[in-house]
């Protein structure tokens, strides 16, 4: 993609955002002037549309869409300007105040003391963001009757705002805080055409139905418990083979690529923090320190500083490196509760995560061979859409980051030879770097049109001397190192929920929970199919368990019952045994998705399978 190609497309989808920003302010317009008393709080643009959170006396359900959306479209008839007002921020207090819309009140007040880069953090709505410190005016925009606070811009009239259609209704937490009254946030589509939306509605019928949540509770994935906590998934049986597999693959690949893995505390001494930086540029996005001994201990947010002390263990030659240290580790990170969302945004989650020390000069090869990892990985998987982002530091507010300019400058020089040197698709966004270094972060989108950042990748040039790790070079000198950063299959929370979508539960054979299931006919087949079932198990394959996983369905259903289950569950191979596969010694085998039945010998049955679990296919 090349500069002209980008710029485009940043145009194009700023004048969207625009046009769906204002569509925001649209449906806030029809509410007002269908429910009076309903109090407004923020209405950002979002990838297919837009949402309002909005508070209300009574609440609105799906059966209010129609006359809303009819409101809706009288007002885009309309062609009402979008009238742009700055006063001072007292003023438009009082103004909010007079109009009965409190939570505005909130936000504005928000906005005198801290600013917008503080309201843009708590609201959740990027559209705000902006140099830290008080302001002391306001942006406001009338569209007929409706008054809001918003930064804008927005189109001229609401006749230049496309086809809207509501979409849905959730619980949203004031600010995304659970202390906070719960407010209904609703979501709408928002399209330039008819056609585009007709497309997008299609879309989300299929994203629903491939939803991980839903997923996770047919297919007995994973679950939460109020009990343990928001935001700690626990792991059923069932999810936890999808882990195992996604850690033999990752082990598998990362011992050929020359990785060593390691094992590190969930937990560390406050001064580790201090030295790597974290404490410093990353504590609100820490839990509270644990009190053992008069010393605080804090639950790790990132892997890195833990193994960082473990290359300062010896001592190192530049003939040594790069050395590779990988590590499936478990990581916690606060979460505002309202900000959880199944797998795809926890507290704890357990990263796919490595860290290469190396010297300057062997970064760029190192961080290429990063990338064709990933670029493995995804054609294991089909996933076809796929393009990196470059995130860079905002040099004109260093205190987000370790001031080292002509680091930066050359952290970034290195990343970007690797990545023209890869081959792969990549943007660049601003402001979005690690403290420590600028990062790459691996963009993915499912079949149904979602987008996810899977895996962050950073280049650090900070860490080498901020924890003397070092090593003697060709002249006898002592060198910092460089390290990356780097976790290709993300995390297995947020990696489950993309797979889960990507295939609709209908996983590979190699990945399936449940590899076959075996069904006796009557209960006087039960002992034979119990010893298919322990046959199968006992074959060596390549797989996580080492052996293949069979299951046998001894239920009181009736055998069709049996089916649809095994059916409903995905299992990519169904056994049912009667009496002549008992007399033959042998198994009536269907592959999932077809009606035609074949008979094998056991043994058959578990070569084909061995083949096919290897080769990681169907």
């Amino acid at each position: 993609m090349d500069s002209q190609d980008l710029a485009a497309l940043k145009s194009s989808q700023a004048d969207l955002d625009r046009m769906r920003h204002s569509g925001a302010h649209l449906l806030a317009a029809a509410i007002e002037s269908l429910w009076p008393r309903a109090k407004f709080g923020i209405g950002p643009a979002t990838e297919h549309g837009f949402f309002y959170d909005i508070a209300l006396e009574e609440p609105i359900t799906a059966m209010d869409f129609p006359r809303i959306e009819s409101r809706v479209d009288a007002l885009r008839a309309a062609a009402l300007p979008f009238e742009k007002q700055v006063v001072p921020i007292d003023d438009a207090i009082a103004l909010m105040q007079s109009r009965g819309q409190s939570l505005k009140v909130e936000l504005l007040a928000l906005l005198k003391t801290h600013g917008a880069t503080k309201l843009a953090r708590e609201a959740g709505d990027a559209s705000l963001a902006d140099p830290a410190g008080g302001l002391a005016m306001a942006t406001l925009y009338r569209t007929g009757e409706f008054l809001d606070m918003c930064r804008g811009p927005h189109v001229e009239h609401s006749g230049l705002i496309g086809p809207i259609k509501l979409r849905s209704i959730a619980g949203a937490y004031w600010r995304g805080d659970a202390a906070n009254p719960q407010l209904q946030r609703i979501h709408a589509f928002c399209f330039r055409t008819h056609a585009e939306l007709d497309a997008a509605i299609h879309q989300a019928e299929q994203a629903t139905l491939r939803d991980h949540r839903k997923l996770g509770r047919e297919l007995r994935l994973f679950a939460f418990s109020q009990e343990v906590g928001l935001g700690l998934p626990l792991w059923l049986p069932n999810g936890t083979v999808l882990r195992d597999e996604l850690e033999q693959l990752a082990r598998t690949e990362e011992y050929r690529e020359g990785y060593q893995r390691v094992i590190t505390p969930h937990l560390a001494k406050h001064t580790l923090y201090r030295r790597s930086g974290h404490l410093a540029h990353y504590a609100e996005d820490m839990y509270a320190p644990l009190d053992i001994e008069g010393e605080a201990y804090y639950l790790r947010p990132m892997n890195c500083p833990h193994h960082h002390e473990l290359f300062l263990q010896r001592k190192w030659s530049y003939r040594n490196l790069p050395v590779r240290y990988s590590e499936y580790g478990q990581v916690y990170r606060y979460e505002a509760s309202g900000a959880l969302s199944g797998l795809m945004r926890t507290r704890g989650f357990c990263q796919n995560d490595a860290h290469i020390y190396c010297r300057t000069d062997q970064a760029k090869d190192e961080f290429v061979r990063v990338m064709r990892l990933h670029a493995r990985y995804y054609e294991l998987f089909g996933i076809r859409d796929y393009w990196m982002r470059l995130s860079l530091p905002d040099l004109s507010n260093l205190k987000k980051y370790v001031d080292a300019p002509e680091g930066w400058l050359r952290a970034l020089e290195i990343l970007r030879d690797a990545m023209r040197e890869s081959g792969l698709p990549y943007t660049e966004v601003e402001g979005e770097a690690a403290f420590y270094g600028p990062k790459v972060d691996f963009m993915i989108k499912s079949v149904v049109g979602t987008q996810y950042a899977i895996s962050t990748n950073q280049l650090d040039f900070v860490s080498g001397e901020r924890f003397g790790m070092s090593y003697t070079g060709s002249d006898g000198e002592e060198h910092p190192v460089y390290v990356i950063h780097r976790a290709p299959l993300g995390s297995h929370e947020r990696f489950v929920a993309f797979l889960c979508e990507h295939f609709g539960g209908v996983f590979p054979t190699w990945l399936a929970p449940e590899q076959v299931k075996v069904i006796p006919i009557a209960e006087r087949h039960n002992d034979y199919a119990v010893q298919v079932c322990d046959q199968l198990r006992r074959t060596s394959v390549a797989s996580a368990q080492g052996g293949i996983r069979a299951v046998v369905d001894l239920g009181d259903e009736r055998m069709q019952k049996k089916i649809r289950n095994a059916q409903i569950e995905k299992v990519p191979y169904l056994i049912v045994v009667g009496d002549r596969d008992q007399r033959d010694n042998v198994v009536s085998v269907r592959r999932r998705g077809g009606d035609a039945v074949n008979t094998l010998t056991v043994h058959e049955l578990g070569e084909l399978l061995r083949v096919e679990i290897a080769s990681r296919c169907g």
